[in-house]
């Protein structure tokens, strides 16, 4: 049970959270892209070499567009990624080619973190690459700014899953990582879920604000559920994606797959995933009929490009987005982490209707002016 500290939990929530039994449901999907052009599967640890990484970008950015651009949600949006980018491998050039994809419509780019690795990091030094890359990738026009105005906001993903230290002490070693964050302008967090990892906490399927005092280790372990009529206080806010067991999906024969929500090759999206999805239920609470799923994957890894680029990921937008689905009142809301975001602290302020519509609630994009193609539905 060490290792699987939240069966409990999700034993607990299967026997209680029920579907939406009446009226339309908006599928708000994010897909998290744990961005790394330096990562070589093959490569032992080494990075590759800095001519290969600005072709595995360029030729990202010159495809991704032509292989989707045909799927459109419920407000006209494509899927699109948002590039947690590494704070640690910083290269302006790979980012503002980047950057360059993101301003025509197809993504945002938010802050990755990888460190601790080889021995523990500090405070001081977690707070210095922080901020240092907030700064950088700010006067590049990227992340979000409160209102539109003051210092740089941004979402935030920890790289070997470790948040704040939750991993027995390896991968980090910064206790008070969350209260760092929530200083630098971290408004949500999207690293969960890590299983099978070991920095796995108990609480699971849900989206919340840390109940724990968060310059503790690992306050992410409990939390208090966003819910309507109540605004969060205590940023950032934890959004997690889904983990559910796979019952059709066995190891040995006996033992059910686990279902954490990542896209890769071995693990493309499909509507029997988009099932175990939906049933996680992952809401505000008192807004059950916003679905918030939250995927993520590794865009620069070989080893998941086909499913997010090729046939898996095209069938299943087709199937997901069929006009039988909207008979079906379910509608889909493609969106960025800020705008997953937005939309939650919305729904805690009691908004209504379509979900699409406060793309920008709180935090809005550092650069504007690009808009989707098609109509937005006015009500839902």
């Amino acid at each position: 049970m060490r290792s699987f500290p939240w069966l409990p939990q999700y034993v607990w929530q299967r026997l209680r959270r029920r579907p939406i039994a009446h009226g339309p449901l908006h599928l708000i999907i994010c897909l998290a892209d744990h961005f790394e052009p330096s990562f070589d599967p093959e490569g032992g640890g080494e990075f590759l070499s800095r001519h290969e990484q600005g072709h595995r970008v360029e030729r990202w950015c010159r495809e991704y567009p032509k292989a989707l651009q045909d799927w459109r949600d419920a407000d006209g949006w494509p899927l699109r990624h948002t590039y947690f980018y590494p704070a640690e491998q910083y290269d302006e050039g790979l980012i503002r080619r980047l950057a360059e994809h993101c301003h025509s419509g197809w993504g945002e780019i938010e802050i990755h973190l990888h460190h601790g690795i080889q021995c523990p990091d500090t405070s001081e030094n977690t707070r210095r690459t922080i901020l240092e890359f907030r700064d950088a990738l700010a006067r590049l026009g990227c992340l979000s700014f409160e209102h539109g105005h003051g210092t740089p906001r941004f979402a935030f993903v920890h790289g070997n899953w470790a948040l704040a230290n939750s991993a027995r002490g390896r991968w980090c070693g910064v206790d008070d990582e969350l209260a760092i964050l929530s200083e630098a302008g971290c408004y949500a967090d999207f690293t969960l879920p890590s299983a099978p990892a070991s920095s796995q906490v108990a609480k699971i399927n849900a989206l919340y604000e840390c109940s724990i005092p968060i310059d503790q280790q690992a306050p992410h372990r409990r939390g208090r559920d966003l819910r309507l009529g109540c605004s969060p206080t205590v940023f950032p806010l934890i959004i997690q994606g889904p983990l559910m067991l796979n019952f059709s999906r066995r190891k040995i024969l006996v033992f059910p797959s686990i279902e954490n929500s990542e896209i890769s090759n071995v693990n493309p999206p499909t509507l029997k995933r988009l099932g175990l999805w939906r049933k996680a239920g992952i809401t505000v609470r008192g807004r059950p009929a916003w679905v918030f799923i939250k995927l993520h994957t590794h865009g620069m890894d070989p080893r998941a490009q086909y499913a997010l680029v090729g046939q898996p990921m095209q069938q299943f937008l087709d199937s997901l987005l069929s006009p039988q689905k909207e008979m079906c009142l379910s509608y889909v809301h493609f969106v960025t982490a800020r705008e997953m975001a937005n939309i939650a602290l919305a729904a805690c302020d009691g908004r209504e209707g379509n979900p699409g519509k406060y793309r920008d609630y709180v935090f809005q994009p550092a650069k504007a002016g690009f808009r989707p193609e098609g109509t937005l539905r006015k009500e839902m």
